[in-house]
């Protein structure tokens, strides 16, 4: 990719850079930090686990010596991490200028649109929403049994979300849709920040997704995927990095590297198509950039 156009980049701003997987977010993020100076900090979900470095692409120890950077790789296996989570981070972060980075829409519209204040969920609770979940029409018996102005308001298709709505509707006794219509303030209003979502070719960006995953391997994604296997727990947070159950099932016998490798890069194509669904919905009001073989720069 060549030099992004930095031109149109207020250093006086937050900057808040969303897009889809392997779309080039973070080398943006970096040129920014190093022509204008700002800290980089992490708004993508698989990209806080300590597990793994190659296999969601955290940026690399050269990076981190161009520009600092916050938010990678802090969480172990085995803890649990929410969105509210990040967030009290973030704010701990905000006295200097910020360059907020991510795929995960979640993060990045809390962020700038406010997060409802709701309980933590119980931790036996959620093993056993967990458990429900793995249960053959386990979904469908939980979107049941959610409220209807959930139910109306949720992707009910995304099990994420509906066993998030669950497990607040159990532990509560309110809908999640009650406590969103509580939501305070957001901890960066729009005019204090730049906000923008890279958008691609979709042959373009498939292209890129299948290339990053063969240097993955070649990286060493493999080797990240034998480590864990001893702690494998199918379902977990930690777990649902995009190609580690693919790699994982390698790793037991049930598939080979090769298919393994491809069904990683459906996934993968699978997530990115869902990441554009949430920004192209939720993020309606922020700026188009468009990246190619030819740059990145605003659209016109």
């Amino acid at each position: 990719m060549l030099d992004p156009d930095l031109t149109q980049i207020d250093a006086t701003r937050h900057l808040l850079i969303a897009g889809p997987t392997a779309s080039g977010k973070s080398a943006l993020a970096l040129a920014v930090a190093q022509a204008q100076g700002g800290l980089v900090v992490n708004a993508d979900a698989l990209q806080v686990w300590s597990c793994w470095q190659v296999l969601t692409a955290r940026p690399t120890a050269a990076d981190q010596a161009v520009a600092p950077h916050a938010l990678y790789g802090h969480v172990t296996p085995g803890q649990t991490y929410s969105v509210g989570d990040w967030l009290r981070q973030v704010a701990g972060l905000t006295g200097q200028r910020l360059i907020v980075v991510g795929g995960t829409g979640l993060y990045l519209t809390a962020l700038t649109q406010g997060l409802a204040q709701i309980p933590a969920t119980p931790a036996d609770l959620r093993l056993q929403a967990d458990a429900r979940l793995r249960m053959p029409g386990g979904l469908a018996a939980m979107v049941a049994e959610l409220d209807a102005p959930t139910r109306a308001q949720i992707d009910l298709q995304n099990p994420v979300r509906v066993q998030r709505a669950w497990e607040v509707w159990r532990a509560t006794g309110r809908g999640i849709a009650d406590w969103q219509a509580e939501t305070p303030p957001p901890l960066l209003a729009a005019a204090d920040c730049q906000r923008i979502v890279i958008t691609s070719d979709r042959d373009w960006l498939a292209t890129r997704i299948a290339s990053r995953f063969d240097t993955m391997l070649a990286q060493g994604a493999l080797d990240e995927a034998r480590a864990m296997l001893s702690l494998w727990v199918p379902g977990a947070q930690w777990a649902k990095a995009i190609g580690a159950p693919e790699l994982i099932a390698h790793l037991q016998g049930d598939l080979s590297l090769a298919d393994a490798r491809d069904r990683a890069v459906i996934a993968s194509r699978q997530y990115a198509r869902a990441q554009r669904k949430w920004f192209r919905i939720r993020m309606r009001d922020w700026q188009m950039w468009q990246t190619s073989n030819f740059g990145l720069h605003r659209a016109p």
